[in-house]
Parts: C-alpha cells; structure tokens; sequence
C-alpha cells in the first residue's frame, strides 16, 4: 500500500509531537505535577505504568510513545492507519562536538604614513581642520554683525 507524502509528513509530525509530549508529561509525572496534566495525559502515563510492570523502561517508553503517536496522527487528520515511521536510535551520538579553534592574531598596522609620491593627496591634520572651521565661523558671526 502506497503512503501519501502528506500522510507520511502527519505522521512524522505525529511521531515529533508525541515524543515531546510523553517527556513532558514524564517529567512533570517526577514533579509530583501529573494531577495538572488532562486526562489523555494521565491515561497515558497510567498505561506507561502498566506496561513498566511487564517490560523494561525502554520498550515501555516505546511501546507508550507508539500508542500517542496513533492518536496524534489520526487527531491531526491522517488517512488510514498510522505509518511507521523510522525508528529513532537510541544510541547517544559520540564525537558530535566540533573543537572550536581560536582564530588567528591579528597584526597590528603599521602607524599610518603620509601618503608620499607624485600623484598622493597631500594630508590635512584635523586640528588644522578644524581651526580653520572655526576662523570661517568667527568671521562670518563678526561680519554678520
């Protein structure tokens, strides 16, 4: 049977949002915060419970993640039954951190020299500068007056 592209994007939504949500409401449960939650949530959590007494925590926390993901994926309006959806790994990635290397000194510049050569624009300082800003303003108040 072929899956829509639609359905398999639901489904992966589906499967994001459930794994989301039952470590949230685990969590919360290890809070003493499960009475806040609604009643899906606690049904949930009551059936993860349930499913401890019988197998291991991992298969558990699988098997429970399983049960939401179908009800996820028909609430957000999935055709047919839930498609699998590829399993997530369950070992921790290694060597996943990139060394950081410190970026090279920079040089410090040489003092600015006077431009010097046949075609260079002579250099104003800007104390000259400005004085001379200063002698046009005082002249053109003076004369003004």
């Amino acid at each position: 049977m072929a899956i829509k592209a639609a359905d398999m994007l639901i489904a992966r939504r589906a499967d994001t949002r459930a794994r989301a949500d039952f470590a949230t409401w685990k969590m919360m449960a290890k809070l003493n915060g499960a009475s806040a939650l609604p009643a899906q949530a606690q049904n949930f959590l009551e059936s993860y419970k349930t499913l401890l007494k019988e197998m291991p925590e991992p298969e558990a926390t699988e098997a429970t993640i399983n049960t939401i993901y179908k009800s996820y994926y028909v609430e957000m309006g999935g055709a047919g039954a839930a498609p699998e959806v590829p399993a997530h790994s369950s070992n921790k990635a290694t060597n996943n951190v990139t060394a950081f290397k410190r970026p090279p000194a920079q040089r410090k510049s040489a003092p600015r020299q006077v431009a010097q050569g046949p075609g260079a624009k002579p250099r104003l300082p800007v104390a000259l500068i400005f004085a001379c800003l200063v002698v046009v303003y005082v002249g053109i108040r003076y004369f003004w007056q």
